[in-house]
């Protein structure tokens, strides 16, 4: 389910939010079939089970704008967690995710997290391999998750960001940072907001990060190697195939 829209003039180049997801976690699972929603426009699925797993992207809007769509969408994800439908949340979908649950986001007081961030492993996770102490991926994003849900456990993070990586038992997962954010496209998106949403400054220091490599293809690996245990322990509770 897509919230955000991506600068027209970037598109072209590096296509809409869903083509970049699909692209990242089409090698790692060439066996998954993509449906979209666009849920800031209104549009929902009829259930929530239609799909047999959920992820929940980012978007320029804020959790706490409290638009009618996100405030839909919360109720949404609440009725996919409490039905153990698998969900992922990313950036905004990380902190939507946390409010449904009964989570608190706000403004982060250092402001705006940009480039690429490394965050440290606090946490050991089935999905997540032994010996990965820290992880880097692409950032965007001035709000954060400040206080959990009960049932969140937070598996990575770092002094900007303390709750980066949370996992709601068997069921959810998601991180504050974006996977699906290629280094061309994060140094095409900082660089058109260079000067108007950040200073010239702040950009300039996130577009030198850039420059050092990111685990995304990593981080896709970890999300399909969820998915699948979370469906499986699905199925079992249900009796049913996976």
């Amino acid at each position: 389910m897509t919230g955000i829209v991506p600068p027209a003039e970037l598109v072209p180049a590096h296509g809409t939010c869903p083509d970049m997801f699909e692209k990242l976690l089409t090698p790692a699972g060439p066996q998954i079939r993509f449906e979209t929603y666009c849920v800031y426009e209104g549009e929902f699925p009829t259930a929530v089970t239609a799909c047999d797993a959920w992820l929940i992207t980012g978007s320029r809007a804020s959790v706490l704008d409290q638009a009618p769509w996100i405030e839909q969408l919360k109720v949404f994800l609440a009725a996919a967690h409490a039905g153990a439908v698998p969900l992922i949340g990313i950036c905004f979908g990380h902190q939507v995710l946390a409010a449904a649950l009964g989570g608190r986001v706000e403004r982060a007081p250092a402001g705006w997290g940009i480039g690429l961030h490394e965050y440290s492993i606090l946490k050991t996770a089935s999905w997540v391999p032994d010996n990965t102490p820290r992880f880097a991926i692409s950032a965007m994003h001035e709000d954060q998750v400040v206080a959990l849900p009960r049932q969140g456990e937070v598996i990575a993070g770092s002094a900007f960001c303390p709750n980066a990586v949370v996992a709601y038992e068997t069921t959810a997962i998601s991180f504050q940072g974006h996977p699906e954010y290629t280094a061309s496209f994060a140094r095409d998106l900082i660089s058109l907001r260079r000067g108007k949403l950040f200073s010239t400054s702040q950009a300039d220091e996130a577009l030198a990060t850039l420059d050092h490599p990111s685990d995304s293809e990593h981080v896709a690996r970890w999300i399909l190697k969820f998915l699948r245990t979370a469906l499986s322990v699905r199925a079992a509770s249900r009796q049913e195939p996976v």
